[in-house]
């Protein structure tokens, strides 16, 4: 198959790389290319695209052209202020890459939209994938699954004869993803090698609880949608669910109760005296979240995880603690200074990262 990936630099990119058999054409679109000569980038020929920018679409479609399949993974989580406005990738870009595929005649298309794309639910009941997909008021990047399931619907009445995809995973993490998770979580400040200290005091609030699916897994069910051509949404999770008392172990040792409030008053203010990059939004999701059935997964796809959510989470913390990373920018490790850097980097006016609310 000649498969076109965008966001092939990302999380699940990278992933989805070093999954696909050696006998695959795989293109790879990134506003920013990887180091080719290192692994798995070296596995894919490469363009550099921005689907954002106004007219991409033409482009798109001359990348598109003669593709068997077209996998759709650029998204913009938590951006850094110079960076492009997350709707311009996220919307605009989504726009351009459903219009280059409907002009090329790409005859199947998989594209990644998020369990956050799903309203609330009762707390401890996992939701199929016929569950509403109206997103979390309260999160910009909920809203923005939301949206794009929108897009899909009107783009899946347009365009019948193309086949469409939807995987809706939770969060997706594995150890080489450390980098990133590192700039939206921690940077600058705070050294990442305290993540999973044995003494870090874990302030979480009781009846928080999260799914989590390893990167690899992701990746190869990725893999069996574009073997079998699999049509529709379907769910992606590890079947266990963390409890805010297991997330503490993981993460470093002893849960401290807060009251969810106060930690967003908390994580507000770091925020926006750019102290953190992390912003509240992300912790009204964590706590709204709707928790995956994978049911579907597992009868069409005879997909089974090999990671349980616990283990993949800790791959991630170890990660962090080791100075993870992969030779693209998304997943390169954030460049730390010394004391010197970091007590500079208070002085900054305002937040470091994009409003998430």
């Amino acid at each position: 198959m000649r498969i076109v990936i965008t966001g092939a630099t990302g999380n699940v990119g990278t992933a989805l790389l070093a999954a696909l058999d050696p006998v695959h054409d795989v293109v790879g679109l990134a506003r920013r290319l990887p180091d080719t000569t290192a692994e798995p980038y070296r596995r894919a020929g490469w363009r550099a695209a921005d689907i954002g920018v106004r007219g991409a679409e033409q482009e798109l479609a001359g990348v598109f052209e003669g593709a068997d399949a077209v996998v759709h993974l650029a998204w913009a989580i938590s951006p850094v202020r110079g960076d492009p406005p997350m709707y311009r990738t996220n919307d605009h870009g989504t726009r351009h890459v459903l219009a280059a595929a409907a002009a090329a005649g790409v005859p199947q298309l998989v594209v990644a939209s998020s369990v956050a794309a799903y309203g609330p639910a009762p707390r401890w009941e996992k939701v199929p994938e016929t569950h509403v997909c109206t997103g979390i008021p309260h999160s910009a990047y909920s809203r923005g699954k939301a949206a794009l399931e929108t897009l899909l619907d009107r783009f899946e009445e347009r365009h019948p004869e193309v086949p469409v995809a939807r995987i809706r995973p939770c969060a997706i993490v594995h150890r080489r993803a450390a980098g990133e998770f590192a700039r939206w979580l921690l940077d600058p400040v705070v050294p990442a090698r305290i993540v999973g200290g044995r003494r870090l005091p874990v302030p979480l609030w009781t009846g928080l609880r999260a799914q989590a699916v390893h990167t690899a897994d992701v990746a190869g069910a990725i893999e069996r949608i574009l073997d079998r051509r699999f049509a529709g949404a379907v769910n992606l999770a590890a079947p266990e669910v963390l409890d805010s008392d297991a997330l503490a172990g993981i993460l470093g040792g002893r849960r401290i109760p807060v009251p969810k409030p106060l930690a967003q008053v908390a994580v507000r203010a770091a925020w926006a005296g750019g102290v953190l990059p992390v912003h509240p939004g992300w912790l009204e999701l964590a706590d709204r979240a709707a928790l995956a059935d994978t049911t579907l997964a597992e009868t069409a796809l005879g997909w089974q995880p090999r990671y349980d959510a616990a283990s993949a989470v800790a791959e991630l913390v170890a990660g962090l603690r080791s100075g993870e990373g992969a030779a693209s920018p998304p997943l390169a490790p954030p460049r730390r200074g010394g004391v010197v850097s970091r007590l500079r980097s208070l002085t900054r006016v305002g937040p470091s990262h994009q409003s998430q609310a």
